[in-house]
């Protein structure tokens, strides 16, 4: 047992020795590190991007000095372009001070077995330094400096079928101040690419194709011009699209696209001086193919202005195709060219007849009397009016008169169609004796006629 004993005794021994002689090599080893990572620089260290592990301060600087003459800045322009510049280009020279010394210094020694794995990148400035005529002389001749151009905003297109958002550009046009820092901090730090897209050194768009407003302004152009609204005029056709409201189209305050209410009240305004028959200047044929000229009096097409620019707006919003009339002040039997058509009354004064059409066809030729031009106030009205009114029977009155009639039918006024059984005669030259106080005298039987087949509305021509 005590040979035993004396033998374990012996090996724990030789165990504590082997630990302590591992111990006193461990530790001399990690004092020799310490002492070598004193003057070299730990694994995974970069001095200006140049690996400078386990190198000396000096060394460090020669590498430095060597590495700075052979230096080449590589630029990656849009497009895959690729341009350089050199180190002689740049005037670069290595300037050696005690950067390099300080780095080495100021390293973690103490800890140079955790340094295996890790990476330590230091830039110092100081230690080259470049020329700055010659460098800026060399970026300002680089290709991608040369026809630059400028990029251009996304904008709204007008197309055939409508709107659409035309893509920005980006163009070539560079950001000098933003590229000479990053050539200025490349060079003294010794990086050697700079991608020019990546850095920003582009000038970009102000407006993008996915520009909210830009997005919002085409979705509403669109909507307020596709759509075509026809205005009938019987035998004619005014139309309004895209072509006639893209010119109205405005922001309001809120920013949205809207209609501009003065551009469609003008747009109205002109369809009532091309449409409008009320009061106009008319060329009329007579019963016996005489062509003369008609003006005055109250019959006719007008359009109520502010109604229908007010209705056009809201058809318009709407985004229906349609077919519309205007909103009418005034309106006339027909809407075609020729408003008067084909159903009307005709009054020659001068040869004292009225002739009565229905449908193109003379229903009533027959002798009239009219007012007495001789007497003021007296004279019938010339010109294109509109029967006012119906009514059988009927009592005239004046100053100096009260006449009872069975059909009256009134187009002036006070002036107006009616029966005149006071009278025998009719025609001829009475009207300048005896003539009414502006109506027209009818026989009975014609002014029946009349009466029974004609309409409030219906023209009535009056001429000399």
């Amino acid at each position: 047992m005590t040979e035993e004993k004396a033998k374990m005794s012996v090996g724990k021994k030789i165990v504590v020795g082997f630990i302590i002689v591992l111990l006193l090599c461990t530790a001399a080893a990690y004092f020799v590190g310490v002492r070598y990572f004193t003057g070299h620089f730990l694994p995974g260290s970069t001095v200006n991007g140049f690996n400078c592990s386990y190198m000396t301060a000096e060394e460090t600087q020669n590498l430095l000095a060597g590495k700075t003459n052979a230096y080449v800045l590589t630029l990656n322009t849009r497009g895959n372009g690729r341009e350089s510049i050199t180190a002689e280009q740049a005037g670069l020279a290595y300037v050696p001070d005690d950067s390099v010394t300080k780095l080495l210094k100021a390293q973690d020694r103490y800890k140079w077995f955790l340094a295996f794995n890790q990476k330590k990148n230091y830039d110092i400035s100081a230690a080259v330094s470049y020329d700055e005529e010659k460098l800026k002389e060399n970026v300002r001749a680089l290709s991608c400096m040369q026809n630059m151009t400028a990029p251009s905003d996304a904008y709204i297109s007008e197309t055939e079928t409508g709107y659409e958002i035309i893509p920005e550009t980006e163009g070539t046009q560079i950001r000098k101040k933003r590229l000479w820092k990053l050539v200025t901090e490349a060079v003294v730090s010794g990086k050697t690419s700079i991608d020019l897209e990546a850095e920003d050194c582009y000038v970009k768009p102000e407006v993008y194709q996915d520009n909210e407003t830009l997005v919002k302004d085409c979705a509403q152009m669109n909507k307020l011009t596709d759509i075509i609204i026809t205005y009938d005029f019987a035998d004619r056709t005014e139309t309004v699209d895209k072509d006639v409201i893209k010119n109205w189209l405005v922001k309001d305050e809120k920013g949205d696209c809207t209609l501009d209410k003065e551009k469609v009240a003008a747009f109205v305004n002109e369809l009532g001086y091309k449409y409008d028959t009320f009061g106009c200047t008319r060329t009329f044929r007579t019963y016996d193919g005489r062509e003369i000229t008609i003006t005055g009096g109250d019959y006719g097409w007008a359009i109520d202005q502010e109604a229908e620019t007010e209705a056009l707006i809201e058809a318009v919003k709407s985004g229906e195709t349609q077919v519309r009339e205007p909103v009418y002040a005034y309106e006339a039997w027909s809407r075609d060219s020729n408003d008067i058509g084909y159903t009307y009354v005709e009054i020659d004064l001068t040869n004292q007849r009225m002739v009565f059409y229905m449908d193109g066809n003379p229903v009533v030729d027959t002798p009239v009397v009219t007012g007495n031009p001789n007497i003021p106030g007296n004279e019938t009205p010339t010109g294109c009016f509109a029967i006012d009114a119906m009514k059988s029977p009927a009592t005239l009155t004046g100053e100096d008169y009260s006449s009872p009639v069975t059909y009256w039918m009134p187009f002036a006024g006070n002036v107006g169609i009616h029966d005149a059984t006071w009278r025998t005669e009719f025609g001829g030259n009475l009207y300048l004796l005896e003539g009414s106080h502006g109506c027209v005298n009818t026989p009975y039987d014609k002014a029946e006629i009349i009466y029974q087949n004609i309409g409030i509305g219906a023209p009535v021509v009056v001429y000399k």
